[in-house]
């Protein structure tokens, strides 16, 4: 987690040349680069013939985003959300969440269906940098912000691209053990592939819970919100259409009731965020008892 953490390090840094919107970063830069792990652990699981696993990481990571994830940044401070990010980039989350629920409906993954989420990925990508222009009077404050990240020491861009192309291998490397451990494990023990694929998307989930929770204590909605609607929306496109290519089949294990608490999840925080345009302690406290019940059940 170490190193997919330089790795979003680095992405900020280089932003800061191209000079990024709040939300483009926290979407597009924090958000993928923070699902460089459940991108790993799927396709690694995928290309074993664990497809079980590979969609319930990334069914497991997306309700711990929006739920602990969320939580927790609003158990420190208030999350606010602009309405205006909840129509853009809260909508095509949620599209994208809903895509990748329809593609599980049928308990199958096949070759094709990862193609549609993946071509999926490149609009979604497209209208994030789209509508990242209109945001970028945002700038100046996260580019001060990125230099806090890297300990207030500026760093040439070709030594920060060199930390992240190290800490990238790292990152393959870890995910690569993460997966044959939890694999190992579930053997030993008789868990369900689905449960294992569950527990290792929340855990695949830790940095985008610390990079939310050190945004939300620089005062940065706007990178917490992206940073949640981002890795989602990479998720649910970017590594299960990933994964359903490299690795399809039946889905043995996964049952519906975890995609459909991953839909109301969405559903339920994109709610709370548009009522009172901020995610407060108090729905803080409820996403992090939704999170908590999921847990219990996928058990």
């Amino acid at each position: 987690m170490l190193a997919a953490d330089r790795v979003v390090v680095v992405a900020v840094r280089v932003s800061q040349v191209l000079g990024i919107s709040a939300i483009l970063i926290g979407a597009l830069i924090v958000g993928l680069g923070t699902s460089i792990p459940e991108l790993l652990v799927s396709a690694i699981a995928g290309a074993e013939d664990k497809v079980d696993v590979a969609m319930a990481n990334v069914v497991g990571s997306n309700i711990a985003n929006v739920t602990l994830v969320l939580g927790a940044a609003a158990l420190v401070a208030p999350v606010r959300a602009r309405l205006l990010t909840l129509r853009r980039e809260g909508t095509l989350m949620l599209v994208a969440v809903v895509s990748l629920a329809l593609v599980l409906s049928d308990h199958e993954v096949e070759v094709w269906e990862g193609a549609v989420l993946l071509v999926g990925m490149l609009f979604a990508l497209y209208f994030l940098v789209h509508w990242s222009i209109a945001d970028a009077d945002d700038g100046f404050m996260i580019e001060r912000e990125a230099h806090e990240v890297v300990d207030g020491r500026q760093r040439s861009l070709m030594v920060d691209i060199v930390w992240g192309l190290g800490a990238l291998g790292l990152t393959v490397f870890s995910a690569k053990l993460l997966v044959d451990g939890a694999l190992d494990i579930g053997a030993e023990l008789g868990l369900s592939d689905s449960f294992l694929g569950i527990m290792l998307g929340i855990g695949t989930s830790f940095p985008e819970l610390a990079t939310a929770l050190a945004s939300i204590r620089r005062r940065q909605s706007d990178l917490v919100i992206g940073n949640v609607l981002g890795s989602n929306l990479f998720n649910s496109l970017g590594v299960a259409g990933t994964a359903a290519i490299v690795g399809p089949g039946l889905l043995e294990d996964l049952g519906a009731t975890a995609v459909w608490i991953m839909i109301g999840a969405a559903f339920l925080a994109g709610l709370m965020a548009k009522t009172g345009r901020q995610i407060g302690r108090r729905e803080g406290i409820v996403l992090l008892v939704v999170f908590a019940a999921f847990t219990v059940s996928a058990y």
